[in-house]
């Protein structure tokens, strides 16, 4: 505006200018047709306030009060919505969700209802985090939010961004971490009774299908899909919790090249790892063992299917060992039905809010299996336990080699499956009796 307003004086005195001035009138007059092109590209990507944008008057306090009637109820009277209408619609209860509404909206004043510039009442916290769960529940557009929470559609984007990522700093640290001492005494107890004696988990990957990957991109991104992919490497135990989450490799990589950048026994190596000790037919080992398919290699700390059983004993252990590696692909499941967003293609442009909304996503994941303890599933964990303090030691890398060469011993691997094997059928055999 300002350039047009320079544009209009500056026709306004070019008309009483002499004839000797034309050929700098001409030449100050495409100077000036630039400068108001260049600030013609410079307007905001949303459009901001500017002369002749439309102006919608959203009603956003009948759109919280909708909301609050609906789903919480008003001075003792009792939603319109029963919990399990609740439950099924934001993922979890209404007690979980009331909690981050209130641990979020102390971290970030963005979900905090405030005035605007003109002195009118924002949306509210319930509206702001209601169109960021309802966006990853379902994997809508930002646009299907606007009609019944009355927000539109840049601003339901934002608040998803800033709705991920306070997840994580709030929840983060509880939700998604290593297994303490008391954690990995439980995962040994649980899987010892399941016939898998020192198994603390299995591990697999995910492809989330990347829509909108920048075209340069494409072939890094695109594997065995057809489509570019961003994987996701989890381990999860027989609740389906995820211990470990690594979020971000093109999905032109496979599995064993995601373990090599990933940071699973990076505690293992650096001696922050709780210790672990079992016998399996007389052999002591010292590290525990995830459950893998045949694509990973063959680590002391993996545990794969037997592809040609020549025994009846191998192929029963081949069968167990295949249904309890499918803990982490009920986990997946899990994850894909109550958070779709991860489950659809990805509409974001850049990788790190899609690492955010993943991650997100796992935690709370985790946070809805601990408010549902007792419940519907049968939970035994407490995640309330003591951390392992890494032992200050003189031969820091001698100790750190030491081990990494112990994880990625094929002989150990061979051992601990043949001993694995023996183990479980004397198991299986007391099952029967």
């Amino acid at each position: 505006m300002f350039f047009l307003q320079m544009v209009r004086f500056y026709d306004e005195w070019s008309d009483g200018s002499s004839e000797e001035d034309e050929e700098w009138d001409e030449e100050e007059d495409l100077a000036i047709l630039m400068m108001v092109e260049m600030e013609q590209n410079k307007r905001p990507k949303h459009g901001g306030s500017r002369v002749g944008r439309e102006v919608i008057h959203r009603r956003r306090q009948e759109g919280h009060q909708r909301l609050v009637l609906d789903y919480f109820g008003v001075s003792g009277t009792p939603p319109t919505y029963p919990e399990r209408y609740f439950r099924r619609r934001f993922r979890m209860g209404t007690e979980l969700f009331q909690h981050i509404c209130w641990v979020i909206s102390r971290y970030d004043k963005l979900f905090q209802q405030r005035r605007n510039c003109t002195g009118l009442m924002g949306h509210s916290t319930l509206q702001k985090v209601t169109a960021a769960i309802r966006m990853m529940a379902y994997g809508i557009p930002a646009d299907l939010v606007d009609d019944h929470l009355a927000m539109a559609e840049s601003t339901a984007i934002f608040c998803l961004r800033r709705f991920a990522r306070a997840i994580i700093k709030c929840f983060g640290d509880r939700y998604l971490r290593a297994p303490n001492v008391q954690d990995t005494e439980r995962l040994l107890a649980i899987n010892a009774a399941r016939g898998f004696p020192g198994m603390l988990g299995s591990v697999d990957c995910m492809h989330w299908r990347w829509k909108n990957c920048p075209v340069a991109w494409h072939g890094q991104f695109t594997g065995h899909v057809k489509d570019p992919t961003i994987i996701l490497e989890a381990v999860a135990d027989q609740e389906t919790w995820f211990w470990h989450a690594y979020f971000g490799m093109p999905g032109s990589c496979n599995d064993i090249n995601v373990l090599n950048r990933s940071p699973l026994f990076a505690n293992l190596a650096n001696g922050e790892a709780p210790e672990v000790e079992f016998e399996l037919n007389g052999h002591k080992y010292t590290k525990g063992y995830y459950l893998a398919d045949g694509i990973y290699p063959q680590w002391a700390t993996f545990v794969k299917p037997i592809h040609h059983p020549e025994s009846v004993k191998e192929s029963r252990f081949h069968s167990a060992q295949a249904a309890a590696r499918k803990d982490v692909e009920r986990a997946f499941g899990i994850l894909q039905s109550q958070f779709a967003i991860v489950r659809g293609p990805a509409r974001f442009w850049d990788e790190k809010t899609l690492w955010r909304i993943m991650t997100a996503a796992v935690i709370l994941h985790n946070m809805i299996i601990e408010n549902e303890r007792g419940q519907d599933v049968d939970h035994h964990y407490d995640f309330m336990g003591r951390v392992v303090n890494p032992r200050r030691r003189v031969d820091r890398i001698e100790h750190f080699l030491r081990t990494h060469h112990e994880i990625r011993d094929a002989d150990t691997h061979r051992a601990l499956k043949d001993d694995l094997v023996e183990e479980w059928w004397k198991w299986s055999g007391q099952q029967e009796r």
